[in-house]
């Protein structure tokens, strides 16, 4: 499969925010973001078999990996490796922006999924049936760029019941919208989701790679 880049890390999203982490990000993407930080993801890289990507990462000595992108679904051979990746042991999370159904991913794995809202301007090639897969070990993200994208927001989680589901998590677009305005605008309708900051941007700087 093509991959980006593998790397070790502080994780700076999800509810595993702050844990050390080893990335393996594949290359491609089907989607144009307005926001997106990781655009040379959608070309860059080289070929790896699985086997070449599972030794790299037990050579980090890192129990936690993430697989993400890009969108990693779109390589058919990320299902083996991620089913691989969970029989040795490790924790897998997988980002995957919404448009591919999820039913594929071994259920051990846990699913951080990238609802896009309007702003994104990826809103409509969403596959919402993937929001009646979702297990109560997965995540639920929505990347906010203004009120509208908050509002929009409510609404789905509303809709597919996703509080109740699993955990929601609400992050403020980078340099688009203030973490405090969206933590205030949550504060005030006591909303049952977490403040998502990319805390690897705010240690590492916003425009480096590899962490």
């Amino acid at each position: 499969m093509k991959v980006c880049e593998v790397f070790t890390s502080i994780q700076g999203e999800s509810s595993y925010a702050g844990l050390p982490c080893t990335f393996v990000r594949l290359t491609g993407c089907n989607l144009r973001c307005s926001y997106c930080d990781t655009r040379y993801a959608y070309d860059e890289g080289g070929e790896l078999s699985a086997e070449d990507i599972i030794r790299e990462v037990r050579t980090r000595g890192v129990d936690l990996v993430e697989i993400t992108g890009g969108e990693p679904l779109l390589q058919p051979e990320v299902y083996r490796l991620i089913g691989e990746l969970i029989k040795d042991g490790f924790t897998v999370l997988v980002e995957t922006n919404g448009s591919m159904n999820i039913s594929g991913i071994d259920a051990k794995a846990i699913v951080i999924l990238d609802m896009k809202t309007p702003g994104s301007g990826m809103h409509e090639k969403m596959d919402l049936s993937n929001l009646d897969e979702i297990k109560r070990i997965d995540e639920v993200k929505f990347v906010i760029t203004s009120r509208q994208d908050y509002e929009w927001t409510i609404k789905i989680m509303n809709q597919y019941e996703l509080s109740d589901k699993c955990c929601v998590l609400l992050s403020p677009a980078c340099g688009i919208l203030s973490p405090a305005e969206l933590a205030r605008w949550m504060i005030e309708d006591r909303l049952n989701a977490r403040l998502n900051i990319q805390l690897h941007k705010y240690i590492f700087g916003f425009d480096q790679r590899g962490v």
